[in-house]
């Protein structure tokens, strides 16, 4: 199993923050944000991890986190130059894929108290997403389920959602996604989306989604960064007593 976490990117909705730096490296309580995404990879036991990141700022990554083998782990890094939708990463990363099995975490994506590790290691082929039910799953990809828990669909921010559980940004495929990833056709957007990956392996019966109910932030937002850097804070202090 290969890992990726996706940390490129302009961030516009938290400038003037990103506009001395990359989002995902931006503090979330005591640690860079990216930290959190990488733990969530080293978690599930992968080793092998690509970073894909924007040009601005890509020595800032290097600097910060080097190698891996400061976190046990080892570290590719690619630039993408322009950002062409999250299904782009399975294209660029191909070649580090090299026909294995893959997890892709988005670079902003946190996950607290909350461990995907069995999931993940015990995974063999298709795809297999992460949801989490939410007040608002109009801003997200929305999965529609069956009575017995079977996916029955998938939507990119409908207006009018068929249940509220949203998609998180956690993702893992076969390598199959590499071909997959390249035949898409862009979206009126001009991006290859990660919602039509979904239904790819969807279509083949093939795609496997998984419930939660433990804390996920994207912390794309100044209220989501906030949010998340005061629960952070929350439950390190939590460990800190019982320790």
């Amino acid at each position: 199993m290969k890992g990726i976490i996706l940390a490129g990117g302009r961030a516009t909705r938290l400038r003037p923050l990103t506009s001395v730096t990359s989002k995902q490296l931006l503090p979330v309580y005591d640690k860079p944000m990216i930290y959190y995404p990488l733990q969530t990879l080293i978690d599930a036991g992968i080793k092998d991890i690509l970073i894909i990141i924007a040009p601005d700022y890509s020595g800032q990554f290097l600097n910060l986190l080097g190698d891996g083998s400061e976190f046990g782990v080892h570290f590719s890094y690619i630039v993408q130059k322009e950002p062409r939708g999250l299904a782009d990463a399975f294209v660029i990363g191909e070649h580090f894929i090299d026909g294995d099995n893959v997890t892709m975490i988005l670079g902003d994506n946190i996950f607290i108290n909350q461990n995907f590790s069995e999931s993940i290691k015990s995974f063999k082929s298709g795809g297999m997403i992460f949801a989490k039910e939410v007040p608002d799953p109009e801003r997200y990809g929305v999965v529609e389920f069956g009575p017995k828990q079977e996916v029955l669909s998938i939507e990119e921010k409908p207006v009018n959602p068929k249940s509220n559980y949203a998609i998180v940004g956690l993702y893992t495929f076969d390598s199959r996604v590499c071909q997959a990833a390249k035949d898409l056709v862009p979206s009126a957007r001009g991006e290859i989306e990660i919602t039509d990956l979904h239904k790819f392996y969807l279509n083949k019966g093939e795609l496997k989604v998984n419930t939660f109910t433990g804390t996920w932030e994207d912390a794309g937002t100044f209220e989501s960064l906030l949010r998340v850097s005061n629960e952070v804070a929350h439950f390190q202090k939590i460990a800190d007593k019982k320790l």
